[in-house]
């Protein structure tokens, strides 16, 4: 874990915004990433890679390292981002994303990437290999913990909740969850496709603590992830905008998938770098 005030990871998540705009331009129109879904984690993923993970960039395979998980893999950008600025790789590759050969695929990939705890991109599936490894820990006689980040439309599959039903018979305290609750997914809004409300009330009745935050506040963000939960797994509602920090992205789906043009690069930069 790092030493870090809220000034210093608000000058980070700045940082890997503009890092995460920049590599979804230059890395050419042809190859289409998801700076939508991207932007709304960049706190979040700030927060734990640069205060809460107890980590070593130099072995990433540490065996009692903290695990992360980004269930909803299409928003690796924000992780690659958070990976290359923590030294875990160095960042001449984030220009490589989603080409082949790269060690920066589309959606993360264990096998390629260091850093990268758990391959995923099919949506749904996050959640019980964060199970998997909360319960391995405790067989094992680790401490380390396993954090799960979730798209809030990814919740709408069954085998999410078929986890959080396991991870409470288990009394997985060493398990949190994170929901991206951005209120948006590929095809459109969340709730006109599956409303997910009352969303508390379902983490809460399936037996976990339950937190709700705003998912852009700094210091709410790390205070959340550190919270004592004793028996119980967490899980944290982080209620976020999606395409955060770009005026002409947030709330626009259309941002879910597209290339970046070099007119919306320049005008993205210019936002970012001057708040």
């Amino acid at each position: 874990m790092m030493e870090m005030g809220v000034e210093d990871l608000e000058a980070i998540a700045r940082e890997i915004r503009v890092t995460i705009v920049d590599m979804l331009y230059r890395i050419g129109q042809e190859y289409r990433g998801h700076p939508g879904p991207a932007l709304s984690i960049a706190d979040i993923v700030t927060c734990l890679y640069f205060k809460v993970l107890n980590i070593v960039p130099q072995n990433p395979r540490w065996p009692d390292r903290d695990r992360f998980i980004l269930s909803k893999g299409h928003a690796c950008p924000a992780l690659y981002a958070a990976l290359a600025l923590r030294g875990f790789f160095d960042k001449k590759h984030l220009y490589s994303l989603r080409h082949v050969g790269s060690i920066l695929q589309g959606h993360p990939d264990m096998r390629k990437t260091p850093g990268i705890d758990m391959t995923t991109g099919s949506l749904g599936h996050g959640l019980s290999a964060g199970v998997g490894v909360a319960l391995s820990a405790r067989l094992d006689g680790k401490l380390f913990r396993t954090y799960v980040l979730l798209g809030d439309g990814e919740l709408q599959e069954g085998l999410v909740w078929e986890a959080a039903m396991a991870a409470r018979h288990y009394r997985l305290d060493n398990l949190i969850a994170i929901i991206d609750r951005n209120r948006w997914q590929s095809c459109g809004s969340v709730e006109r496709t599956m409303n997910l409300e009352p969303l508390s009330s379902k983490w809460d009745s399936f037996g976990w603590k339950v937190l709700e935050i705003d998912g852009h506040d700094i210091k709410s963000i790390c205070s959340s992830l550190s919270v004592a939960h004793t028996s119980k797994p967490l899980a944290i509602i982080a209620n976020t905008v999606k395409g955060k920090g770009v005026s002409f992205m947030e709330e626009d789906n259309s941002w879910h998938q597209r290339p970046i043009t070099r007119q919306e690069h320049e005008k993205a930069m210019s936002e970012l770098q001057r708040k």
